[in-house]
């Protein structure tokens, strides 16, 4: 997912100065229906199934998540980029679109708390370069303090030293990467994944760095099926808090519903259960 915190930054701009147009009216719900927006093309996420019906991980997660709470929940699709306006405009009442919990999204939307918090990790076609990522390994918790982070980042950067790393633009992942490894690797910019990886697969770079539930849905792909995930899974708070369902500011009861859930759904499982079907690895909080 070059995880979703920068892609809306130009829309924000746009829907701070016209959210008190866009802004439903305030008034108490008695919520029995509420309607959902997702994308519909961001697999594993989310995706559209022939005949139109919505699955993935996040359909049905919020399909579990509705039971527990009684609700009827109607899914429909909306374009990435209408979401924020249509949610202001009373269109939907929750955005669910592996939409990154950010301080520029919070002053105009309100989260519930994250349903997933996903790694990334590297790739590579050669695994001379990193070695290949061990089955069943945990993950490593980076906390964004450089102190705290050496014990990892330090022997990934021995072994990337004088190699080219390619990321897509604008993702949380660029300034680790600058961050940590611009002064000893080659930093390669790419407008799209894909194109990256295509890069990687022929061997003009060495390796790539991605939310690992990218890699779950692309690298089936005969293009790049030379390509592996490489070196440990990194999560923990240096890629915020995760991603969380998103409301209107005033929905603070409907809010309030779906985060009841979501801690019950993190409890006995399911979270954990359904993002190892989606995305082969656990994303839970």
């Amino acid at each position: 997912m070059g995880k979703r915190s920068t892609l809306a930054k130009a829309l924000i701009g746009v829907v701070l100065g016209a959210s008190a147009v866009l802004a439903a009216p305030v008034h108490a719900k008695d919520w029995k229906t509420v309607t959902i927006a997702l994308e519909g093309g961001y697999a594993p996420w989310n995706l559209t199934l022939p005949g139109g019906k919505l699955g993935g991980f996040e359909p049905e997660l919020v399909a579990n998540l509705c039971a527990r709470i009684q609700l009827q929940c109607n899914l429909v699709a909306q374009d990435w980029d209408g979401m924020i306006p249509g949610l202001q405009a009373g269109k939907f009442d929750v955005l669910m679109d592996a939409i990154s919990i950010t301080p520029e999204r919070e002053k105009i939307i309100a989260f519930s708390r994250p349903y997933a918090a996903t790694p990334a990790t590297f790739a590579v076609a050669d695994t001379k370069v990193l070695p290949k990522a061990a089955a069943g390994a945990p993950q490593v918790k980076l906390t964004g303090d450089p102190k705290t982070d050496q014990a990892t980042v330090d022997p990934l950067r021995k072994q990337l030293k004088g190699k080219s790393i390619g990321i897509q633009s604008g993702t949380v992942y660029t300034k680790f990467i600058n961050d940590n490894f611009k002064d000893v690797a080659t930093i390669r910019v790419y407008k799209t994944s894909p194109e990256r990886d295509l890069d990687l697969a022929a061997g003009r770079i060495d390796a790539s760095f991605d939310d690992v539930t990218y890699y779950a849905a692309n690298l089936d792909k005969k293009e790049t099926s030379s390509i592996v995930l490489a070196g440990p899974k990194i999560g923990g708070p240096i890629w915020g808090p995760g991603e969380g369902l998103a409301f209107r500011k005033q929905d603070g009861d409907l809010r309030t519903k779906f985060d009841t859930a979501i801690a019950a759904a993190m409890a006995d499982g399911t979270v954990k259960k359904l993002s190892e079907k989606w995305f082969k690895t656990d994303v839970t909080p």
